[in-house]
């Protein structure tokens, strides 16, 4: 008989990819007792060391995205200069770990739950008391009950078993409206990828395929242009499987992809057509990087439409920025250019209602599964846009453990809370700004005003720019609120981290993502953003008398929300040093 043990938590998160682990920790810092269930000994999914997908995001000037994505971006800049994947595999570790209301069970697969059918709040007609995994590691059975649940999971593991509702494959281009060449709907996908990466030596380095290598000719390349030294080479389109079952069929896809990687690596290294004899075989991926399966039925379903038509949600809580990349079904078997790219009106609005089940009562989603056409998951299914999905449930997540809401109750009555818990948290929404209470409005600052207009970023939008939207602050010179004494609840302070990584070195690529694909012999060793405020005091004062409220040495976050619930009549922020600019930008320094 195999070991069982129960775990009773607020929220149980199912899958540990960068919107899993992002609604882990968002909900836990609220306070929440959470369950992070992850299949893999690794964090990260698609950006793990076992898939290594980069983590793309909005594009254009100043939309990468922030909040908990941010922070471990900037943490990982800080730690692992080199982007090796093993210290990249220890970050994510640490960041959830560091949490402790986080219990985290990884090797863990998520195969059973506990519904119960009947009639629940809002029209749901079932409810999810447990779910069940098995740690292959511990031979050990978790069930874990939750007043809450997120699937994270990419396939949507909790739809088959849990009977939440859910799609998969094309819609019809009549059904929405939508600007697509699939006429009839199909149940054809997006296909999944094994990566390879190249490093660069200084030897010649000889390569023997395995005889199971698929033989590739010129031919088989037209279209694709493999180039080891464009930073941005991944070799995504070794991709296969859209025209099959992307979770049926995966163990057989995966063998065909390992062949195919192996296959693309004999055709570099050994046709003479790309100058590759120094270049080794750095990492050939054996887990298959997806990009879609079954996508769950939400409240509301976001379709391309709205994305191209830029539309703002009221509900909004999220934003998108990625083309529209749909790749076609046959994948490198397919003849002619492999996807589309569509731009997007970045940033885009991404509604609360996609991330909650129409039929399942307590059930959240975040990642590429939630409530989409296949038409808008081609642009949202990014990882930057996924974390930034995490991060809003596990802020909704709190508020309806905290108020006895469900995922439709937060939105009938805690929407705009929760807007605004996840912009002290450094998470933009677009049509949104955070809330200046007026005792910070009308209190005397010694500093622009810029400090308090609720505006935490650079942004078209505010027709500002990275200097235009902070004050330049000299080092150890003292930003000071003078008011009335009052019961100050928090402090928010947000520094520049050069969201458009100007102060980095290398290419584009390089110095906007966090990891790398192949390795080049020059290769830039990466620092700090050098805007970034490296060390700070905050202080308060009340009667004259001076206190020490945070100080902070090697900063390497963006943004801080302080809890004080204390009288003051004095806020002062100091910022001492950065991390290598003469002065240093201050966004914002507000009180509530």
């Amino acid at each position: 008989m195999l070991n069982k043990k129960y775990i009773e938590c607020d929220l149980c998160v199912v899958g540990g990819g960068m919107a899993g682990i992002s609604a882990a920790i968002s909900a836990a810092r609220e306070g929440l007792d959470v369950v992070l269930m992850h299949e893999r000994p690794v964090l990260g999914g698609n950006a793990s060391s076992e898939i290594r997908m980069q983590i793309d995001g909005a594009q254009g000037e100043n939309n990468r995205e922030t909040g908990i994505i941010e922070e471990i971006a900037l943490e990982n800049l800080y730690r692992n200069p080199t982007k090796s994947y093993a210290i990249w595999d220890t970050v994510l570790y640490d960041f959830v770990r560091r949490e402790k209301n986080i219990t985290l069970l990884l090797n863990c697969t998520c195969m059973e739950a506990d519904v119960v059918e009947g009639r629940f709040k809002d029209g749901r007609d079932r409810k999810i008391n447990s779910v069940t995994g098995y740690q292959m590691t511990t031979q050990c059975f978790y069930k874990v009950g939750a007043k809450l649940f997120c699937d994270s999971s990419g396939d949507s593991v909790l739809a088959p078993l849990s009977g939440a509702r859910f799609r998969i494959g094309r819609e019809s281009a009549g059904e929405f409206g939508e600007d697509t060449v699939t006429s009839c709907a199909d149940n054809m996908t997006m296909g999944m990828s094994c990566l390879i990466q190249g490093r660069e030596t200084s030897d010649n380095i000889k390569y023997t395929a395995p005889d199971w290598a698929k033989k590739l000719t010129v031919e088989d390349f037209r279209d694709r242009n493999p180039d080891l030294c464009n930073d941005g080479e991944n070799f995504w389109y070794l991709e296969l499987g859209g025209d099959r079952n992307t979770i049926d069929d995966t163990e057989l896809l995966r063998d065909e992809l390992v062949s195919l990687a192996a296959g693309a690596w004999d055709y570099i290294k050994n046709s003479g057509n790309f100058s590759a004899e120094k270049w080794d075989l750095d990492f050939l991926g054996f887990l298959p990087g997806k990009r879609e399966s079954r996508r769950m039925s939400g409240e509301y379903m976001i379709t391309q439409k709205d994305i191209s038509g830029g539309r703002v949600f009221e509900d909004e809580i999220a934003y998108g920025g990625w083309p529209l990349d749909d790749h076609y079904p046959g994948g490198f078997y397919y003849k002619g250019v492999p996807n589309t790219n569509v731009s997007t009106p970045a940033p885009y609005s991404i509604p609360y209602r996609a991330l909650y089940s129409e039929n399942v009562e307590n059930l959240f989603f975040a990642g590429r599964n939630i409530s989409m056409t296949h038409a808008a998951m081609s642009s949202i299914r990014v990882m930057a846009t996924c974390s930034l999905l995490g991060e809003a449930v596990g802020k909704a997540a709190s508020l309806a453990v905290k108020n006895g809401l469900t995922p439709h109750g937060v939105y009938q009555e805690k929407l705009e809370e929760l807007q605004q818990l996840l912009m002290n948290e450094d998470s933009f929404l677009p049509s949104k700004r955070r809330k200046i209470s007026n005792v910070c409005k009308n209190a005397f600052l010694r500093g622009g005003d810029v400090l308090r207009n609720g505006q935490d970023r650079p942004h078209s939008l505010y027709a500002t720019d990275e200097e235009s939207c902070a004050y330049m602050a000299r080092s150890g010179e003292e930003i000071e609120y003078a008011f009335c004494a009052a019961d100050i609840a928090s402090v928010h302070i947000v520094f520049c981290s050069d969201i458009n990584r100007r102060t980095l070195p290398g290419s584009f690529f390089e110095r906007t993502h966090t990891t790398r694909a192949n390795r080049r012999l020059d290769i830039p060793i990466m620092h700090m953003p050098k805007t970034l405020c490296r060390s700070f005091v905050l202080m308060g004062e009340l009667d004259g008398e001076r206190t020490e409220l945070l100080r902070v040495c090697e900063n390497r976050k963006r943004s801080y929300h302080v809890e004080l619930n204390r009288k003051l009549d004095r806020l002062v922020l100091v910022p001492l040093e950065s991390w290598g600019s003469e002065k240093i930008p201050v966004v914002s320094f507000d009180f509530n």
